[in-house]
């Protein structure tokens, strides 16, 4: 007989993995092309297309000024979309394949908004590992 294992403590698992082997493998390939090093990764788990993330902007404080975002993703394909802030039409899409690595960094944040929109022909899981430097 087969335990059954929660989503939540399937995340949890897949947390520590990604965590104990990103810390010194894929995170410094990603601190070398942004430039600078990060201290925090947070994962994102998108089941299928159902799964999205609204339009916002990454300014927590904590962030600092001008933050540097490094994002990693696998498995299924998803838009990653953006429009500035002030003018809606003014917008573009960026496909983020399995393996992508997408960078925002300098003033984004200050004036661009970002989603991942839902995508009903998406059937697949992808993963996203966003690493920034969280400041005291």
């Amino acid at each position: 007989m087969s335990k059954k294992v929660s989503k939540v403590r399937l995340y949890e698992i897949a947390e520590t993995l990604i965590s104990d082997y990103f810390d010194g493998t894929i995170k410094e390939q990603i601190e070398k092309v942004a430039g600078t090093q990060f201290n925090s990764v947070l994962m994102n788990w998108y089941r299928n297309g159902e799964d999205y993330l609204n339009w916002h902007t990454d300014d927590e404080p904590e962030l600092g000024k001008n933050p540097t975002i490094a994002s990693v993703n696998f498995g299924e394909t998803r838009d990653f979309r953006v429009r500035h802030k002030d003018d809606h039409q003014l917008k573009f899409t960026v496909p983020l394949q399995h393996g992508s690595l997408l960078i925002m960094s300098g003033e984004m944040q200050h004036f661009w908004q970002h989603e991942v929109p839902k995508r009903k022909k998406v059937q697949h899981s992808r993963f996203n590992l966003t690493f920034r430097m969280i400041r005291d």
